[in-house]
């Protein structure tokens, strides 16, 4: 459990010109509803997070509920922090099944996941174990961002 920092306007855009509506109401209810938002967007991903409860409050979002794994629960942590608007998330879930953290890795301009890989494993053919500790949120190994925040997992012995 604790705060993790992101880069608030980097990431999934989840707020977009279809919200329209009532200005006022969309105004006083922008939080609930972008809370309401980032939890779809986690079920949506196809995490299974028991009890999952998304809050959303000045830049922070706070989720509660259990997750299945320690991976499962950092892959929510990243999906949350990694959505543009999203500058911090408190973790206040708990894991099912505990087991050691991955270390988290913001991008910057020039990287690469071989590059990054070269620095954490020493090799830059080991690129494949970043890119599948972060799916579903990365589709394609060659698109990632500066601000985007991304797991490293220790590697398999």
């Amino acid at each position: 459990m604790g705060i993790f920092d992101f880069v608030k306007d980097a990431g999934a855009k989840l707020l977009g010109k279809d919200d329209g509506g009532d200005k006022a109401l969309m105004e006083q209810n922008q939080e609930m509803i972008f809370a309401n938002k980032l939890k779809r967007h986690i079920m949506a991903l196809g995490f299974e997070v028991e009890q999952l409860k998304v809050g959303f409050d000045d830049g922070v979002a706070t989720v509660h509920g259990k997750a299945k794994s320690q991976q499962e629960k950092e892959k929510v942590i990243l999906a949350l922090g990694n959505t543009e608007g999203v500058s911090r998330v408190d973790d206040r879930m708990d894991v099912g099944a505990p087991e050691p953290e991955a270390k988290f890795y913001t991008v910057k301009k020039g990287d690469s996941l071989s590059k990054i890989a070269k620095e954490y494993y020493g090799d830059a053919m080991k690129y494949p174990a970043i890119f599948e500790a972060n799916k579903p949120m990365l589709k394609d190994p060659n698109l990632i961002y500066p601000g985007q925040v991304l797991r490293i997992p220790a590697l398999e012995k």
